[in-house]
Protein backbone atom coordinates (compact mmCIF):
# COMPACT_ATOMS: atom_id res chain seq x y z
CA UNK A 1 0.00 0.00 0.00
CA UNK A 2 1.31 3.46 -0.90
CA UNK A 3 2.42 5.48 2.11
CA UNK A 4 -0.26 8.18 2.54
CA UNK A 5 2.12 10.33 4.56
CA UNK A 6 4.55 10.72 1.65
CA UNK A 7 7.33 13.08 2.71
CA UNK A 8 5.51 14.52 5.72
CA UNK A 9 7.69 14.43 8.81
CA UNK A 10 8.01 16.08 12.21
CA UNK A 11 10.32 18.80 13.45
CA UNK A 12 11.83 16.34 15.92
CA UNK A 13 12.71 13.93 13.12
CA UNK A 14 14.34 16.45 10.78
CA UNK A 15 16.47 17.96 13.54
CA UNK A 16 18.77 14.98 13.08
CA UNK A 17 20.07 16.66 9.91
CA UNK A 18 21.31 19.76 11.73
CA UNK A 19 24.71 19.83 13.43
CA UNK A 20 27.50 22.14 14.54
CA UNK A 21 29.62 23.58 11.74
CA UNK A 22 27.16 22.76 8.96
CA UNK A 23 26.27 24.77 5.87
CA UNK A 24 22.62 25.87 5.94
CA UNK A 25 20.79 27.61 3.11
CA UNK A 26 17.52 29.42 3.79
CA UNK A 27 14.76 31.08 1.84
CA UNK A 28 13.40 34.49 2.72
CA UNK A 29 13.72 38.19 2.07
CA UNK A 30 13.98 40.32 5.21
CA UNK A 31 12.37 37.48 7.12
CA UNK A 32 9.38 37.16 4.76
CA UNK A 33 9.32 33.63 3.40
CA UNK A 34 11.70 32.21 6.02
CA UNK A 35 10.46 29.07 7.86
CA UNK A 36 9.71 30.21 11.44
CA UNK A 37 9.11 26.79 13.01
CA UNK A 38 12.36 25.37 11.64
CA UNK A 39 14.32 28.44 12.73
CA UNK A 40 12.95 28.17 16.26
CA UNK A 41 13.81 24.46 16.32
CA UNK A 42 17.38 25.17 15.20
CA UNK A 43 17.70 27.77 17.94
CA UNK A 44 16.36 25.33 20.49
CA UNK A 45 18.80 22.63 19.40
CA UNK A 46 21.79 24.75 20.44
CA UNK A 47 23.85 24.11 17.29
CA UNK A 48 26.45 26.73 16.40
CA UNK A 49 29.32 27.62 14.03
CA UNK A 50 26.90 27.62 11.11
CA UNK A 51 27.63 28.86 7.61
CA UNK A 52 24.41 30.52 6.46
CA UNK A 53 23.56 31.19 2.81
CA UNK A 54 20.62 33.39 1.91
CA UNK A 55 19.52 36.78 0.65
CA UNK A 56 20.10 38.68 3.91
CA UNK A 57 20.34 38.35 7.68
CA UNK A 58 16.75 39.37 8.39
CA UNK A 59 16.15 41.54 11.43
CA UNK A 60 17.50 40.90 14.94
CA UNK A 61 14.28 39.20 16.03
CA UNK A 62 12.82 38.16 12.67
CA UNK A 63 13.70 35.28 10.37
CA UNK A 64 17.24 33.97 10.18
CA UNK A 65 18.27 37.08 12.10
CA UNK A 66 17.39 35.27 15.31
CA UNK A 67 20.17 32.76 14.67
CA UNK A 68 22.67 35.39 13.57
CA UNK A 69 21.95 37.74 16.47
CA UNK A 70 22.55 35.02 19.02
CA UNK A 71 26.02 34.32 17.69
CA UNK A 72 25.21 30.91 16.27
CA UNK A 73 26.67 31.65 12.81
CA UNK A 74 30.36 31.58 11.93
CA UNK A 75 29.90 32.86 8.37
CA UNK A 76 27.16 34.40 6.26
CA UNK A 77 26.98 34.54 2.46
CA UNK A 78 24.38 37.18 1.60
CA UNK A 79 23.59 40.20 -0.56
CA UNK A 80 23.33 42.55 2.44
CA UNK A 81 23.11 42.62 6.23
CA UNK A 82 21.93 46.20 6.66
CA UNK A 83 18.56 45.35 8.20
CA UNK A 84 20.25 43.53 11.08
CA UNK A 85 22.55 45.86 13.05
CA UNK A 86 23.62 42.98 15.28
CA UNK A 87 25.08 41.23 12.24
CA UNK A 88 27.03 44.37 11.38
CA UNK A 89 28.34 44.64 14.92
CA UNK A 90 29.43 40.99 14.95
CA UNK A 91 31.18 41.47 11.59
CA UNK A 92 33.11 44.53 12.82
CA UNK A 93 34.09 42.69 16.00
CA UNK A 94 35.51 39.83 13.93
CA UNK A 95 32.95 37.37 15.29
CA UNK A 96 31.09 36.87 11.99
CA UNK A 97 32.64 36.39 8.58
CA UNK A 98 30.50 37.94 5.84
CA UNK A 99 30.84 37.24 2.12
CA UNK A 100 28.86 39.77 0.12
CA UNK A 101 27.43 38.91 -3.28
CA UNK A 102 25.21 41.18 -5.42
CA UNK A 103 21.61 40.03 -5.09
CA UNK A 104 21.19 38.84 -8.67
CA UNK A 105 24.58 37.14 -8.64
CA UNK A 106 23.75 35.47 -5.33
CA UNK A 107 20.50 34.14 -6.77
CA UNK A 108 22.33 32.82 -9.82
CA UNK A 109 25.04 31.20 -7.67
CA UNK A 110 22.31 29.34 -5.79
CA UNK A 111 20.52 28.41 -9.03
CA UNK A 112 23.79 27.17 -10.52
CA UNK A 113 24.33 24.98 -7.49
CA UNK A 114 20.83 23.61 -7.85
CA UNK A 115 21.29 22.59 -11.48
CA UNK A 116 24.79 21.19 -11.04
CA UNK A 117 26.91 23.95 -12.60
CA UNK A 118 30.21 24.56 -10.79
CA UNK A 119 30.50 28.26 -11.72
CA UNK A 120 29.60 30.97 -14.24
CA UNK A 121 31.12 34.17 -15.63
CA UNK A 122 29.97 37.67 -14.74
CA UNK A 123 31.22 41.23 -15.17
CA UNK A 124 29.07 42.55 -12.31
CA UNK A 125 31.10 44.24 -9.57
CA UNK A 126 34.47 43.91 -11.25
CA UNK A 127 35.37 47.44 -10.15
CA UNK A 128 34.06 46.89 -6.61
CA UNK A 129 36.67 45.52 -4.24
CA UNK A 130 34.06 44.17 -1.82
CA UNK A 131 32.55 42.05 -4.59
CA UNK A 132 35.65 41.11 -6.57
CA UNK A 133 38.36 40.61 -3.94
CA UNK A 134 39.88 37.15 -4.05
CA UNK A 135 37.82 35.99 -7.03
CA UNK A 136 39.59 34.47 -10.02
CA UNK A 137 39.14 36.11 -13.43
CA UNK A 138 38.77 34.68 -16.91
CA UNK A 139 39.22 36.29 -20.32
CA UNK A 140 36.67 35.29 -22.96
CA UNK A 141 36.64 36.79 -26.46
CA UNK A 142 38.84 39.59 -25.23
CA UNK A 143 36.61 40.49 -22.30
CA UNK A 144 37.48 39.88 -18.66
CA UNK A 145 34.99 38.33 -16.23
CA UNK A 146 34.82 37.25 -12.63
CA UNK A 147 34.37 33.54 -12.03
CA UNK A 148 31.38 33.21 -9.69
CA UNK A 149 31.28 29.85 -7.95
CA UNK A 150 28.02 27.98 -7.40
CA UNK A 151 26.52 27.63 -3.92
CA UNK A 152 25.09 24.50 -2.32
CA UNK A 153 24.36 23.48 1.25
CA UNK A 154 24.09 20.39 3.37
CA UNK A 155 20.52 21.38 4.22
CA UNK A 156 18.15 23.89 2.64
CA UNK A 157 15.12 25.15 4.56
CA UNK A 158 12.24 26.80 2.70
CA UNK A 159 8.75 28.09 3.42
CA UNK A 160 5.69 27.53 1.24
CA UNK A 161 1.96 28.18 1.27
CA UNK A 162 0.86 24.70 0.22
CA UNK A 163 2.35 21.26 -0.37
CA UNK A 164 0.97 17.88 -1.25
CA UNK A 165 2.39 14.84 0.50
CA UNK A 166 4.97 14.34 -2.26
CA UNK A 167 6.46 17.78 -1.74
CA UNK A 168 5.12 19.78 -4.68
CA UNK A 169 5.13 23.38 -3.46
CA UNK A 170 3.06 26.52 -4.05
CA UNK A 171 4.21 29.85 -2.61
CA UNK A 172 2.29 32.89 -1.41
CA UNK A 173 3.01 35.95 -3.53
CA UNK A 174 6.23 37.77 -2.50
CA UNK A 175 6.95 35.15 0.16
CA UNK A 176 8.12 33.05 -2.77
CA UNK A 177 11.30 35.18 -3.24
CA UNK A 178 14.42 32.95 -3.17
CA UNK A 179 12.68 29.84 -1.87
CA UNK A 180 12.41 27.99 -5.22
CA UNK A 181 16.14 28.43 -5.86
CA UNK A 182 17.11 27.46 -2.32
CA UNK A 183 14.95 24.34 -2.56
CA UNK A 184 17.07 23.14 -5.50
CA UNK A 185 20.47 23.68 -3.92
CA UNK A 186 20.39 21.61 -0.75
CA UNK A 187 21.65 18.07 -0.42
CA UNK A 188 18.59 17.73 1.82
CA UNK A 189 15.68 20.13 1.45
CA UNK A 190 13.11 20.57 4.20
CA UNK A 191 9.97 22.53 3.43
CA UNK A 192 7.87 24.12 6.14
CA UNK A 193 4.35 24.69 4.83
CA UNK A 194 1.14 26.31 5.98
CA UNK A 195 -1.15 23.72 4.43
CA UNK A 196 -0.72 20.09 3.36
CA UNK A 197 -3.26 18.91 0.80
CA UNK A 198 -4.12 15.57 -0.82
CA UNK A 199 -2.40 14.39 -3.97
CA UNK A 200 -4.12 15.73 -7.07
CA UNK A 201 -5.59 18.82 -5.41
CA UNK A 202 -2.85 21.20 -6.60
CA UNK A 203 -3.21 22.74 -10.03
CA UNK A 204 -0.10 21.58 -11.92
CA UNK A 205 0.25 25.02 -13.52
CA UNK A 206 0.53 26.62 -10.05
CA UNK A 207 3.26 24.32 -8.74
CA UNK A 208 6.54 26.23 -8.56
CA UNK A 209 8.84 23.71 -6.88
CA UNK A 210 8.40 20.10 -8.03
CA UNK A 211 8.47 17.52 -5.26
CA UNK A 212 11.63 15.97 -6.68
CA UNK A 213 13.58 18.79 -4.97
CA UNK A 214 11.94 18.31 -1.57
CA UNK A 215 12.96 15.56 0.85
CA UNK A 216 10.85 16.35 3.91
CA UNK A 217 7.76 18.41 4.72
CA UNK A 218 6.84 19.75 8.11
CA UNK A 219 3.69 21.63 9.05
CA UNK A 220 4.15 25.17 10.27
CA UNK A 221 3.46 25.47 13.98
CA UNK A 222 -0.22 25.28 14.81
CA UNK A 223 -1.21 23.77 11.43
CA UNK A 224 -3.30 20.61 11.50
CA UNK A 225 -2.44 18.56 8.41
CA UNK A 226 -3.96 15.16 9.19
CA UNK A 227 -7.15 15.95 7.28
CA UNK A 228 -5.20 15.76 4.04
CA UNK A 229 -5.71 12.00 3.75
CA UNK A 230 -8.57 11.21 6.10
Amino acid sequence: MENPFGKVSSVESVLNFFHDGMTLMFGGFGGVGSPPTLIEAILGSGIHDLTLIGNDTGFPHIGIGKIVSRGRARKVIASHIGSNPVAGQLMHEGKLEVEFSPQGILAERIRAGGVGLPAFLSDIGMDNEIVSIGKPRYVLNGNEYLIETALTAEVSIVYAKKADVYGNLIYDKSARNTNPLVAMAGEITIAEVEEIVPLGSLNPDEIVTPGVFVDYIIASQGVNWKWAWE
